[in-house]
């Protein structure tokens, strides 16, 4: 929407106060974003009473669930704009009104307009939108639609452009993008894809990262490509769940302990130093203490370099929600707290297992928490979801932004890593830019548009 706009003739303000028009994009995917999205809403319309905003738009998967109330009981909302309708994203900002036509399920390419969010040394390329998988508990299928991937020039071309603009790092994101390429008749899709973008030239060492691997779609094929090119990331994030057989079958993804176990050892066997990252849902409907604990278990022998617990969101669209035996609240809480306790006490060995071993690092910048440290990541540290490493002392050179340096590990933490710069800066390094504001706004001419 925001490179739209920006096509179109809007620019950036500084802040929302500013704003004629306020565009909210939504997420509703559980409770907890569906609150935060109603709550940004209820806090962008007051700036109709007191700033210069003269209209609302709210946009996104909230609109796809709750279209008519978000119209009936806001009235401050102005115009709403589904997932698949982005392309009247302008008509909605200036107040016309767009051309009626059913919308075709949207999908982004290397030609549409876009406004970077993120730091210039690291970026994110969508190469699939969409699911086909039937987890009970999850309702993107409904409002994203069927799995359909980006053609594969169309993602070579654009992480072409972003290394030749100065990313260090790109992360390819969907919401499964192991099946990357399975509705265009490619086989190993997504393998063939990171061969083609480790292999695009670059002066400068870059590295290339997928996230959200489905289980059953990790191949030999694509572990072997991972191993075989430095600049693909050793880092593996692949959602399980659950440990439980019993409560995986109601979830509508099968499998069990033992297959993911396997899965684990192979993934480790075929790329060393590889860190794994899973995800876990606890208080599914029928979940009993002895799945729990089962799941507990499964966590301390599998020895995960990077967990996120997530407790159960009855989502009424959802089918898991016409399930019986519903986990009371306090024992999710309960059981989160305990898991991700475990997992600590597991990230904390792992982590010490570092200390005195050097690191090549992706330098982000002074750090937040204090100005006497700045702040990197290895490469088997997502950006905004993992752990990250403090540097407390610069060597020979100060870090700059965008920089990639060697670390040495001198302390570990729960999560987070501390150490000192053992080489000298990079020569081949051009300066850029600090990162953006973390809600990017849009101002257009002559009026102005805030994105929040």
């Amino acid at each position: 929407m925001m490179g739209q706009l920006v096509a179109d003739g809007h620019e950036l303000t500084p802040q929302a106060s500013e704003a004629d028009v306020i565009v909210v994009n939504t997420c509703s995917f559980i409770d907890p974003a569906k609150q935060e999205s109603v709550d940004t809403i209820l806090e962008m319309a007051e700036y109709k009473k007191s700033g210069k905003a003269q209209r609302l738009v709210v946009a996104g998967c909230l609109v796809e669930r709750y279209r008519a109330d978000i119209q009936k009981n806001i009235p401050e909302v102005d115009a709403v704009l589904g997932t698949n309708e982005l392309v009247k994203i302008t008509a909605l900002c200036e107040g016309l009104t767009p051309k009626e036509e059913t919308p075709a399920p949207y999908l982004y390419h290397d030609l549409t307009a876009r406004v970077f969010t993120t730091p210039r040394h690291s970026a994110y390329i969508k190469i699939a939108e969409g699911c086909d998988h039937p987890c009970s508990f999850c309702v993107i299928p409904q409002f994203r639609g069927q799995f359909r991937s980006r053609r594969f020039e169309s993602v070579v071309s654009e992480a072409k452009r972003m290394f030749a603009a100065g990313s260090r790092e790109v992360n390819l994101i969907g919401q499964d993008t192991t099946c990357y390429g399975e509705d265009l008749g490619l086989k190993d899709g997504l393998a063939e894809l990171l061969a083609r973008l480790a292999e695009i030239p670059t002066e400068l060492p870059k590295w290339v990262r997928f996230l959200y691997a489905y289980p059953n779609r990790v191949s030999q094929k694509l572990l072997d490509t991972i191993a075989a090119h430095e600049s693909l990331v050793k880092y593996i994030d692949m959602p399980l769940q659950h440990a439980s057989a019993s409560v995986l079958k109601r979830m509508k993804r099968g499998a069990n302990a033992d297959i993911f176990l396997k899965l684990v050892e192979q993934i480790r066997r075929t790329i060393p130093g590889v860190a794994i990252r899973t995800s876990m849902i606890v208080g599914f409907p029928g979940e009993t203490d002895a799945d729990f604990d089962e799941l507990c278990r499964f966590v301390e022998t599998a020895q995960f370099d990077r967990l996120g617990v997530f407790s159960y969101s009855d989502e009424e669209t959802s089918k898991s929600f016409a399930l019986d035996a519903k986990v009371d609240k306090r024992t999710i809480y309960a059981r989160k707290r305990k898991l991700m306790a475990l997992q600590r006490s597991v990230s904390l060995k792992r982590n010490k297992q570092l200390i005195g071993r050097e690191f090549p690092v992706l330098v982000e910048g002074p750090s937040s928490e204090t100005d006497l440290l700045w702040q990197a990541r290895l490469s088997t540290q997502a950006p905004e979801i993992d752990g990250v490493c403090y540097i407390n002392d610069f060597g020979t050179g100060a870090p700059r932004i965008g920089e990639m340096r060697t670390l040495k590990v001198t302390e570990a933490h729960d999560y987070d890593l501390v150490g000192e710069l053992v080489d000298a800066p990079e020569t081949r390094y051009e300066p850029v830019q600090t990162a953006p504001n973390p809600f990017p706004i849009l101002t257009s001419r002559p009026e102005h548009t805030a994105v929040r």
